[in-house]
């Protein structure tokens, strides 16, 4: 059974203050917003996506705004090799000595197709970036998460992980997958650390990948990213330390 947020929501301004996040896809949408947001009640961001320039743009707009300097970390989850997540980590442990938070929100969709016609390649690219990827960093990262004293790791899911739809393909199954993997991490750290792993499904946002998927739809009438944000400061701040692999729905 999914579960709700707390109705009305209000995080306290500093509610991340000293704490530092690693975002994937930080560059646009959900990421970016949820960048500005965490930065905003005092985390120090590490902004993993694959492109600068969005990085970079994101990264002017906290420093603008008098947040803490966050960090560009540039990489393709698509073509990263094993040895290019242990490197990250290890410049994080370097710059930060340990990891707080670590937001799994970069995804492809790239097309819908019944799975009689599914693209190879494209089933390919898919596990790759929305699922091994995540295990990849998150394999990576734990022991700069272990050393934090709450630390929260957070995975996108999407009402097609609940229910398998036509058409969905790989996209459902790796959300499916990374619900899964959530649950058996937060299984494996829940009595030993200070980790506690949990999914959210933001549900239909105005993003890259909500108009790939209904280009015909009238996004005017969708929610912006940043009118979920209550959302994913619950889930990385200190108030839902009492959940553990868990499905939020916004």
């Amino acid at each position: 059974m999914l579960k709700q947020i707390p109705e009305n929501y209000q995080p306290a301004p500093n509610l991340l203050e000293g704490r530092s996040i690693l975002i994937t896809g930080a560059g646009d949408g959900i990421g970016a917003a949820a960048a500005r947001t965490y930065a905003a009640h005092g985390a120090t961001i590490i902004l993993l996506g694959r492109t600068v320039k969005k990085l970079e743009h994101v990264y002017d707009q906290i420093v603008k705004a008098g947040h803490p300097q966050p960090a560009i970390y540039p990489m393709d989850l698509e073509g990263a090799r094993d040895s290019d997540y242990f490197e990250l980590a290890d410049n994080i442990d370097k710059e930060f000595s340990c990891l707080d938070g670590l937001l799994h929100n970069a995804a492809r969709l790239d097309s819908l197709m019944p799975l009689e016609q599914y693209d190879l390649k494209i089933w390919a690219r898919l596990m790759q970036v929305n699922l091994t990827a995540p295990f990849l960093l998150t394999h990576a990262c734990l022991p700069l998460l272990k050393k934090s004293a709450d630390a929260s790791v957070m995975f996108t899911s999407s009402r097609v992980a609940h229910h398998g739809r036509a058409y969905w393909g790989a996209y459902g199954v790796t959300k499916a997958g990374c619900d899964n993997l959530m649950q058996i991490l937060a299984d494996e750290v829940e009595n030993h650390t200070n980790i506690r792993a949990n999914s959210i499904d933001p549900g239909a946002v105005r993003t890259r990948i909500r108009r790939q998927a209904y280009p015909a739809e009238d996004a005017s009438l969708l929610p912006v990213p940043e009118d979920v944000m209550p959302a994913y400061l619950y889930l990385m701040g200190p108030d839902s330390r009492e959940y553990t692999g868990e499905i939020f729905s916004v």
